[in-house]
């Protein structure tokens, strides 16, 4: 088969409609219509279904769309390692991490990358769920856990716990609860124990829960239950990652926390000479031995 009837059927198929894969690959909508029709020819099947709202693959159409699919992200790949300069590092880095990590702690930090490195583009996806490295759905993760794909380069970035953090002003208004127990007369801030979250912070939110807390908040991110703590609203379930940026908020009953929950950063094994990589990592490294630092002069364990 001709790659580029095949490239122009993965535009056709991703953008589910000619006028707009013409407009992505610069050709007229009559020239794909022609080369999709001649690819049906040689194929001697239907790619497509068409109707009033655009283009729907038919069963045969997504198996080659599957196929191009797994094509272009190796493609993908060879480019961008073939784009790497010995001397500098530019184009695009896809970074995948957790909302609450990249959020409150990567973002924040980025600053210093770009400073560095002004050319780098970033192209930071948050998700709660892993995504596909080998497949090259991501170029970089920061994970919570260790990576169970194969063909990965990983290290062991740091551990964070789950603690329960409030504001001054909270706290001056309600009273310091002494114990678990005193969490009955408090406000709980908290993700739902069925939301998606490291294994050790739903146990201790589930442990929190059980001290027949008789008002709470729950919220789906990690963010959101920054913003209601900040706001004097409860006392929250927070990552101690986040003390170095807000030293204000006052840390609630010290021997309680979750299990130890390991970071990694990890990325695929083709990608081990990437200049993108490489600085991305060493960014994140040197962070990481900063807010060791920092925290150690804060006084937090």
């Amino acid at each position: 088969m001709d790659w580029d009837k095949l490239r122009i059927f993965h535009a056709v198929a991703d953008a589910g409609s000619l006028t707009h894969a013409g407009d992505a690959l610069h050709l007229s909508q009559s020239a794909v219509s022609r080369q999709i029709r001649a690819l049906e020819e040689a194929l001697d099947t239907t790619l497509f279904h068409r109707h009033a709202r655009g283009l729907i693959l038919t069963e045969q159409g997504e198996l080659l769309f599957d196929a191009t699919a797994a094509m272009v992200k190796r493609i993908d790949s060879a480019t961008a390692r073939i784009r790497d300069s010995e001397e500098e590092v530019f184009g695009e880095l896809k970074v995948t991490t957790t909302h609450g990590f990249g959020v409150l702690w990567l973002a924040p930090r980025l600053t210093k990358l770009y400073e560095k490195y002004p050319d780098l583009k970033i192209d930071l996806m948050l998700e709660e769920r892993v995504l596909d490295l080998p497949m090259r759905e991501a170029d970089v993760a920061i994970r919570m856990k260790e990576p169970s794909q194969a063909d990965l380069i990983r290290k062991r970035l740091m551990s964070i716990r789950m603690r329960m953090y409030a504001s001054p002003a909270y706290l001056e208004a309600n009273g310091l609860p002494e114990s678990l127990e005193d969490l009955s007369s408090h406000r709980l801030i908290c993700q739902n124990p069925n939301s998606a979250q490291v294994l050790s912070g739903k146990a201790l939110v589930q442990k929190l829960l059980s001290y027949d807390i008789r008002t709470g908040l729950t919220v789906n991110n990690y963010f959101g239950v920054l913003q209601a703590v900040i706001a004097n609203l409860g006392i929250g379930v927070l990552p101690d990652y986040i003390i170095e940026d807000f030293p204000h908020v006052v840390r609630v009953l010290p021997d309680v926390e979750s299990n130890e929950v390991p970071v990694f950063l990890a990325y695929p094994e083709e990608l081990r000479h990437s200049k993108r990589v490489t600085a991305f990592r060493d960014f994140v490294q040197d962070e990481i031995f900063a807010h060791r630092r920092q925290l150690k002069a804060m006084g937090a364990d």
